[in-house]
């Protein structure tokens, strides 16, 4: 401002939530082993590494996610790489995964943190092998702790669950890659997500939005998210910009707005290059990119379109089977069925299982992972413990080129429905949840794939389609066949009721 020192940007986030309980913080080891390594970090950055790294009198983390949630060039990669230094050196977690949208915004990180070890002779003397290239980029200390780099787009890496996963780009986080993500790091014993990003960008910004919800519930509660740290450096166009009798401007050329947004304004981020950007960006642009004002799609909005959310959940039976058993425990063979498929790109695959319980029938997703190759031979130990009275696999689909693999492994013919037998076990699915004969335990990919898909017309009837891009729908598809499967015709076919008692 004319005649005075411009403004320091604010240190203090404008959203903010943090789990209230915490025993300590490794965060001030974590802001020395960065400033021994040449990386200062300024005071929000250390306020968000102090906040994110409490523990528990348990000696867990207090906050699972941590979401940061700021403007372009403010230095979110400097958090990015304390947390990674401390996960490596100081904390000993063993696999340290770093994701982004875009392979190059990987790349860029990669050689940051490497300049960092590399740049200090004892981080260095502890790197046991660092790889980059075309199939990994990865940095390994001799103890074993490492560090991978990954895209998210196309697939790539979806296998790696890490004690800490950065997922950088948040801004493009969609469903697919938290389906994928949340139900691998139950196996982890002291797990944490790390988002970080800036303002929303619309439809890709699913998973953003929803930790932006449940920060904003927290406030309006006036009580702190248990498990979500959440930090959001912005200005609220509704009332930070501009007041109700303001007719000249929008606030894009405000000095104070641009400090509440920008926390590294004056020390990364100057006043004359934010005025000129000012001056050169439509408003709109430059309220995204500078100050924090983003798109956020609405659960409601675009999801479950299908079969509704309060439908499908309440359904869960927290004390079903997926199949049914002798008085003495052991399964029944003939009872259930199984069904296998995956999306057309083949990045993963799922099995389902379908059982009668209690007069209806209860549905589960026991394997979900990434890629086929494990298909076949999971398939097999499933078999030999259940013997299902069928596999069902739609030769016509993706999982189709499986089924010799399939045949020749598990000794059977699998079953192939046709076209209007795949109408007719979508009607049917669609139907048992509507009258409540269908249960099931709330498998987060079938949850996941059940938001994303839609109809696609299929003769007079219909069969389930994927929404758009990115959206896995095979956990649904498998669980919708392997109902079907329960009562399909099959070869030496016995009915499966006949066996329950």
């Amino acid at each position: 401002m004319p005649g005075g020192p411009e403004m320091k940007g604010v240190q203090t986030p404008r959203l903010f939530t943090a789990p209230p309980v915490f025993q300590s913080s490794a965060a001030q080891e974590a802001v020395e082993l960065a400033a021994m390594a040449g990386l200062h970090l300024f005071p929000w950055q250390q306020h968000v590494l102090d906040i994110g790294m409490r523990e528990r009198a348990d000696g867990k983390w207090a906050a699972f996610e941590c979401c940061v949630n700021v403007p372009r060039q403010n230095g979110k990669g400097g958090i990015i790489e304390a947390r990674e230094l401390a996960a490596l050196f100081l904390l000993k977690e063993h696999l340290i995964v770093h994701s982004a949208h875009e392979f190059k915004t990987s790349r860029v990180a990669f050689q940051r943190i490497q300049s960092l070890i590399l740049g200090h002779p004892d981080l260095r003397k502890r790197v046991k092998r660092i790889l980059n290239n075309t199939t990994e980029t990865s940095i390994t200390l001799v103890t074993g702790q490492s560090l991978q780099f990954i895209a998210r787009s196309g697939g790539s890496g979806r296998g790696f669950t890490g004690d800490v996963n950065i997922l950088d780009e948040a801004m493009s986080l969609g469903d697919d890659a938290m389906g994928a993500l949340m139900p691998t790091v139950s196996a982890v014993p002291n797990p944490q997500l790390w988002y970080l990003g800036s303002a929303g960008i619309g439809s890709p910004s699913v998973q953003l939005a929803r930790l932006r919800r449940r920060a904003q519930a927290a406030l309006e509660a006036g009580e702190p998210d248990p498990s979500l740290a959440y930090f959001e450096w912005s200005v609220d166009p509704h009332v930070d910009e501009c007041g109700p009798d303001c007719t000249e401007h929008d606030g894009t050329d405000d000095p104070q707005a641009w400090a509440r947004s920008n926390p590294s304004l004056g020390y990364l981020i100057s006043h004359e290059y934010l005025r000129n950007a000012c001056a050169s960006m439509g408003g709109g642009i430059f309220e995204r990119e500078h100050l924090g004002v983003g798109a956020y799609p609405s659960d409601e909005a675009d999801t479950w379109q299908v079969i509704g959310e309060d439908a499908w959940r309440s359904l869960a039976a927290a004390d079903a089977h997926p199949e049914a058993r002798h008085p003495d425990g052991s399964p029944i063979p003939g009872v259930v069925s199984f069904a296998i498929d995956m999306p057309p790109e083949r990045s993963h695959a799922a099995i389902a299982v379908a059982g009668p319980w209690r007069g209806g029938t209860h549905v589960e997703v026991p394997e979900h992972r990434p890629g086929s190759s494990w298909v076949v031979e999971r398939a097999k130990e499933l078999h030999e413990r259940w013997k299902p009275r069928c596999w069902v696999v739609d030769a016509g689909g993706p999982a189709g080129s499986l089924i010799p693999d399939l045949e020749d492994a598990l000794g059977i013919k699998v079953v192939s429905p046709k076209t209007r037998e795949i109408a007719q076990s979508c009607g049917q699915f669609y139907d048992a949840v509507i009258d409540q004969s269908l249960s099931h335990h709330d498998p987060a990919p079938l949850a996941t794939a059940l938001a994303g898909a839609q109809k696609r017309p299929l003769g007079e009837a219909w069969a389930w389609s994927r929404r758009g891009e990115g959206v896995d729908i095979s956990p649904l598809v498998a669980v919708t066949f392997a109902k079907w499967g329960l009562l399909a015709e099959v070869e030496n076919d016995v009915d499966p009721l006949d066996n329950i008692f």
